[in-house]
């Protein structure tokens, strides 16, 4: 039975939808769809009733719900088979929440494998409920915003994605900035786009019609970064079997972009400069001055002001690279964008080019929402890119997800459990039904497979089952 619904505050009042969303609410019992039914009106959502899972199949085609409630055990038949049904009908499950009273049970498991979004469990949290309705309808209208966006065009980069104000900041100046010729510093750490800004910078200038060529000068080795950048002759230096046309000269008439320009050494600073500022160089062993017409786009992970204090960096050079510098904040700095991002990549990565799009599980993406992403965007696309692979573009669950988030976590966890004043003890009891959950995640809810995966045997699997409550059945 739902829990007594003591109003919140009415903050819920200002997410109400403002095209009403309609629900189908599948339950045998009468008293739970009629608490449910009075909740969801209450909060603005449209509702529909179905007392057997014969009457969801006969509804759903036809009123074609924005969202289902399904109870997972209804007599006529259960959540799987109705599950199983619509999805041979063709028609998408990825809008099913399941209620359950055994939410760690293998049958809630194949559920959530099967494309349902999400389950609740009886007996209902009244604002758990909400939450994971209007978590649903939330990531819904993202996805939308996100194709939307693409249609429009306002999608610049395939990696630049987010709606946030720090970002909104970096659009600003991007387009303040790219008719310009003015060279641009882009400062940002590892990961965090700065290539992309790069991209969009010279998409939108006066040399988008020529080449873009890009310089990463952490991968070029000292020794032959000037010829990497200018070119050389032939002959001049050991190994110099013919001539090279340098990166300067591929991108006339277009931008060149060097990342990580705080590893450029401090002789070839000095020739940079020199470009810079006369638009000229040589090649290596040539005494033929060469002219370019190019902009610079430079970027750094690094403190160049910091750099320049040190002597590491040249004064001069520093301003004329940082006529402009544009600031790309780090993911940690802008978490709103999670879960924009994500779609984002789900969209791009998918299982197969005639796969759907996978899906991420509520309790994956909090987790991902929760990490402090130290490598920023790239490193949230490698893990979702990871994880479609891991779950075979199904629904993705926090099982799936890359083992330095676990770790972090992990970290974060324990510091609740501290702070909450939890003993030894109960940390290690949560610590341990959450290994047994993990394993019959892993295992498909195949309680001999778990034991297999834990190193006990299944009498004494059975016996912790007991004790945390779980439903291991297989």
């Amino acid at each position: 039975m739902v829990a007594p619904a003591e109003r919140p505050p009415r903050e819920a009042d200002r997410d109400r939808p403002v095209q009403p969303k309609r629900i189908l609410i599948a339950d045998d019992d009468a008293a739970i769809r009629g608490t449910l039914v009075e909740l969801l009106r209450g909060e603005g959502y449209e509702t529909l009733e179905a007392k057997s899972g014969s009457e969801v199949l006969r509804i759903v085609p036809v009123e074609e719900p924005d969202l289902l409630l399904i109870d997972l055990r209804m007599p006529d038949q259960d959540g799987i088979q109705i599950l199983k049904r619509l999805s041979a009908q063709d028609i998408n499950v990825g809008n099913v929440i399941l209620m359950t009273a055994y939410g760690t049970s293998s049958t809630t498991i194949e559920a959530m494998h099967l494309g349902a979004y999400d389950y609740i469990t009886k007996p209902f949290d009244v604002d758990r409920v909400l939450f994971t309705i209007r978590r649903y309808f939330e990531r819904q209208q993202l996805a939308q915003e996100l194709v939307r966006t693409k249609q429009e065009g306002k999608m610049l980069s395939e990696r630049i994605v987010g709606n946030t104000a720090q970002m909104q900041e970096v659009y600003k100046m991007i387009g303040q900035v790219a008719a310009s010729d003015a060279n641009v510093l882009i400062i940002g750490e590892t990961g965090a786009g700065k290539e992309s800004v790069a991209e969009m910078l010279h998409e939108y200038s006066s040399h988008s019609k020529g080449p873009l060529v890009k310089v990463n000068l952490t991968a070029l080795p000292a020794t032959l970064m000037e010829s990497e950048l200018f070119g050389h002759e032939k002959g001049s230096f050991t190994g110099a079997d013919r001539q090279r046309i340098g990166r300067f000269e591929m991108a006339h008439k277009g931008t060149v972009f060097l990342d990580e320009i705080g590893d450029m050494g401090l002789p070839l600073q000095a020739k940079l400069l020199r470009v810079l500022q006369e638009r000229d160089f040589e090649r290596v062993g040539s005494s033929q001055s060469i002219k370019v017409d190019v902009r610079v786009v430079a970027a750094t992970n690094k403190d160049l002001r910091g750099e320049v204090e040190a002597g590491r960096f040249r004064e001069d050079l520093y301003h004329r690279l940082a006529v402009i510098t544009i600031h790309v904040p780090p993911l940690r700095e802008r978490k709103d964008d999670i879960p924009l991002l994500v779609e984002h990549f789900l969209q791009k990565h998918r299982f197969s080019d005639a796969s759907p799009p996978a899906r991420m599980s509520e309790e994956a993406l909090q987790r991902l929402i929760q990490y402090d992403w130290p490598g920023n965007v790239r490193e949230l696309e490698h893990t979702v890119e990871r994880a479609v692979v891991l779950a075979r573009g199904g629904v993705i669950t926090a099982d799936h997800l890359a083992m330095e988030v676990d770790r972090e976590i992990a970290i974060i966890d324990l510091n609740q459990q501290l702070t909450n004043g939890k003993t030894l003890t109960d940390v290690l009891a949560t610590t341990e039904a959450r290994y047994i959950q993990r394993a019959l995640l892993r295992s498909d809810g195949n309680r001999h497979a778990a034991a297999k995966l834990l190193g006990i045997d299944i009498a004494t699997l059975e016996k912790k089952l007991a004790e945390h409550g779980l439903d291991g059945r297989s």
